[in-house]
């Protein structure tokens, strides 16, 4: 009886199996995912909701693969060919898997790090027997109570094919019995694709992470693959869901937070920023509110002093009299007028070591229109932060985590009534400065970029 079966399947799909053979006879064969001399041309393929799928690393699983198609629709079949490496996925629509082909033109699918290739199948559906496929169909089934909108709302961006909203996941560890590290998550989380940065932190007795991948979709996937999933036997069980935040804020790279895509971050351990001159300019100019900086001159023999110009006297003179005596990475700073009226740009073809910046064209700078609002809003530092522009669907605990993770304590919070704007209270007028030079203008997705101001205002 099953190797009756088996004949048949193996006959049924052996056209699409057997595609591997057709292309690549001509030198310019186009691809619907990157250049595979293999691959069937486009023109010959009319597109189909039923896509095949190649070159799968090893032990891949039917839940890697549908995720794949999981952003574009339904997925409403899958085989999966194990010894060739292939699978055929089909989706509920000829248009979902028309986009998800297109989507794929132009970004190359990842499955485990490893490329694959996605495109249209001879065949129009999936025939598949359940006794032979008894595994994949149990996932499909599974995915589909999600997609139905049966299982917890925790799924988000899966249920009607809707894009992944953000590259960053937060993860709790229930069943803790062993210590994870930081070094674990990025091996485990690194299978779906390119892990950026992690911090890890613990908030009511529980370990818990964001990690943020290089891409959405990567997100999707070690979610839907790794959500109720064990790290150890028995114990240190993954609870995943998307974060609302975009973009992940690292300053230091320990053994609790990380971002790989700059080694060059100090450990927090006694090593201060300040020895990056670079991060001065940079600081300077972005967060000063009491004028618009101009230019910025690092002085060559000494490096934690510097020139800032800015549009007027009348701003270096307010500037000078609220930032003068405040304490920045630890140091007291001290501001006093310059002999000098403008700061020099060095001479074309000299290498100054990045010691000198222009900003005159800085897309930060408040006071350039007359009469604007910000000049009712200028206040000396102060522990509590006036916040703006904030997106919607973001909240406390997301703002909280935000701030703290910037180096500082939270000590109170309270949204506007329009939840755009809100105040944050730190434990000191030090970390107030810190975090505004860190977040102010922080990318929170969707064209939102976080305003941060000193303020008046107490909690």
């Amino acid at each position: 009886f099953y190797l009756y079966l088996f004949n048949f399947f193996f006959l049924t799909f052996q056209r699409g199996s057997d595609e591997l053979n057709m292309y690549g006879n001509s030198p310019n064969s186009m691809t619907a995912n990157g250049s595979d001399s293999k691959k069937q041309r486009l023109d010959e393929s009319p597109p189909s909701r039923v896509l095949h799928i190649r070159k799968l690393p090893n032990e891949v699983s039917e839940t890697e693969v549908i995720a794949l198609g999981l952003p574009f629709g339904k997925v409403t079949n899958i085989l999966m060919l194990k010894g060739k490496n292939q699978a055929f996925l089909e989706l509920g629509t000829e248009e979902a898997a028309i986009t998800m082909v297109n989507y794929y033109t132009a970004v190359t699918p990842q499955v485990r790090n490893t490329p694959v290739f996605i495109q249209y199948s001879n065949h129009k559906e999936l025939k598949t027997d359940s006794a032979l496929n008894q595994r994949a169909q149990a996932v499909l089934q599974a995915v589909s109570a999600v997609q139905d909108g049966s299982s917890p709302s925790s799924h988000q961006g899966v249920l009607d094919g809707a894009p992944p909203p953000s590259p960053v996941l937060r993860i709790i560890i229930d069943n803790m019995f062993y210590p994870v590290t930081l070094d674990v998550l990025q091996q485990i989380f690194s299978k779906f694709g390119t892990v950026m940065k992690i911090i890890t932190f613990t908030k009511n007795n529980q370990f818990q992470a964001l990690l943020q991948f290089s891409d959405p979709v990567n997100a999707q996937q070690a979610k839907l693959s790794l959500d109720g999933q064990n790290i150890y036997n028995s114990c240190c069980t993954l609870r995943i869901d998307f974060s609302k935040l975009v973009n992940l804020n690292v300053k230091y790279n320990n053994d609790k937070s990380r971002d790989y895509t700059r080694p060059d971050l100090p450990t927090g351990d006694g090593e201060s920023t300040n020895k990056d001159h670079s991060l001065l300019g940079k600081y300077t100019s972005d967060s000063i509110f009491y004028g618009d900086v101009q230019r910025v001159k690092i002085l060559y023999n000494k490096k934690d002093s510097a020139l800032i110009q800015l549009s007027d006297g009348n701003q270096a003179q307010l500037a000078m009299s609220h930032l003068n005596g405040q304490k920045v990475f630890g140091k007291v700073m001290r501001v006093t007028l310059s002999k000098h009226q403008t700061v020099a740009l060095p001479r074309e073809g000299l290498d100054d070591q990045l010691l000198t910046k222009d900003f005159s064209g800085s897309p930060l700078h408040r006071f350039k229109k007359p009469g604007s609002k910000n000049f009712q809003n200028i206040f000396p530092p102060s522990a509590t932060l006036h916040l703006s522009n904030i997106r919607d669907g973001v909240g406390e605990d997301d703002l909280r985590l935000l701030f703290s993770n910037s180096g500082g304590t939270v000590k109170a919070f309270k949204f506007f009534q329009d939840r755009k704007m809100a105040l944050i209270q730190m434990s000191s007028v030090e970390e107030a400065i810190q975090t505004l030079m860190d977040l102010h203008n922080y990318d929170m997705g969707g064209n939102h970029h976080l305003k941060v101001s000193f303020s008046k205002s107490t909690i």
